[in-house]
């Protein structure tokens, strides 16, 4: 990776904000003592994981935002991507963010059914160059979702890909990515919000009662 290449991937986006001061002392604060890039990697990634997945979220620019995410402790797929990358960028980490559509993805019920498909478009991702090899990983579901849900939570160890579980514990078939759409330096977000306004046409807030909650939906369904 040239120096321009290493400039462009840890230096600040709008909403990958890597120089915002609450994300730069989350990122320090998490890689303390580690040893390399990699470390560094790895650490962001599980930090980043264990936030709440949140996919009930109020559209707007915000949900896309690292600091965003940070402050409210909670966010879906594409904001945790965004502040995974906005984290490593912080600590010198080269990143990116990146996109694809899924199917069979980790969701309940009441989430397919708000939805309306099993398909997830614009699932968000990291990508990741701590030794100069761009690699990929997700931080959606952190690990008690993962348990009430029946899926091992997903490891990263800095050198290779993690992306979202093929298989369940049982060994089913569980998910399939369908569609890439590439890496960018920050989150293209008045696109996204366009297409999930056409291809969700309901929205995912509930009207009027609780805020629903994905990780009490799953444990109602555990027992």
């Amino acid at each position: 990776m040239t120096e321009d290449e290493i400039r462009l991937w840890t230096g600040p986006g709008d909403y990958v904000d890597s120089d915002h001061p609450e994300v730069v002392a989350f990122a320090r604060r998490v890689t303390e003592g580690a040893g390399s890039p990699r470390e560094k990697a790895r650490r962001v990634y599980l930090a980043v994981r264990e936030l709440y997945y949140d996919p009930y979220v109020d559209w707007s620019p915000e949900v896309f935002r690292a600091s965003a995410v940070l402050a409210a402790g909670r966010g879906y797929c594409v904001g945790k991507a965004s502040l995974m990358a906005a984290a490593c960028r912080a600590v010198g980490v080269p990143a990116r963010v990146a996109f694809a559509d899924v199917t069979n993805h980790l969701a309940t019920p009441q989430l397919l059914e708000r939805m309306g498909t099993d398909q997830f478009y614009w699932h968000g991702f990291t990508e990741v160059a701590p030794d100069g090899r761009w690699v990929k990983a997700s931080p959606t579901f952190n690990a008690s979702l993962c348990q009430k849900l029946g899926v091992a939570p997903l490891d990263f160890d800095g050198e290779n890909d993690a992306l979202l579980q093929a298989f369940d514990s049982a060994g089913n078939t569980f998910m399939r990515y369908l569609r890439q759409h590439g890496a960018f330096h920050d989150v293209p977000a008045r696109h996204i919000m366009q297409e999930m306004r056409r291809l969700y046409p309901k929205p995912l807030t509930r009207d009027g009662g609780a805020r629903p909650d994905m990780e009490a939906e799953a444990a109602a369904l555990a027992g």
